[in-house]
């Protein structure tokens, strides 16, 4: 039958805690920048498994700061 595309395609286990998203950004901004990056860090991009999760973190970080600064505007409003 026809079904939609999304159904088709595994989903991998992913760890989305916040430590996790703070580190794989960090990775990525020392990347980015060109600083050389150790072996542990490495092993860390290589689970990761490639750059569009590391955007996605990116993303999510931007996205959670943005909440974060609302609710602290909103809060001091009120205040």
């Amino acid at each position: 039958g026809v079904g939609h595309f999304a159904r088709d395609y595994t989903i991998r286990p992913r760890r989305r805690d916040a430590a996790y998203l703070q580190i794989q950004l960090l990775i990525a901004q020392k990347e980015e920048a060109g600083i050389q990056l150790q072996a542990e860090e490495y092993d860390l991009m290589a689970a990761a498994a490639d750059l569009n999760e590391i955007e996605e973190v990116n993303a999510n970080c931007i996205l959670m700061a943005n909440c974060i600064l609302m609710a602290n505007l909103q809060q001091a409003s009120s205040s």
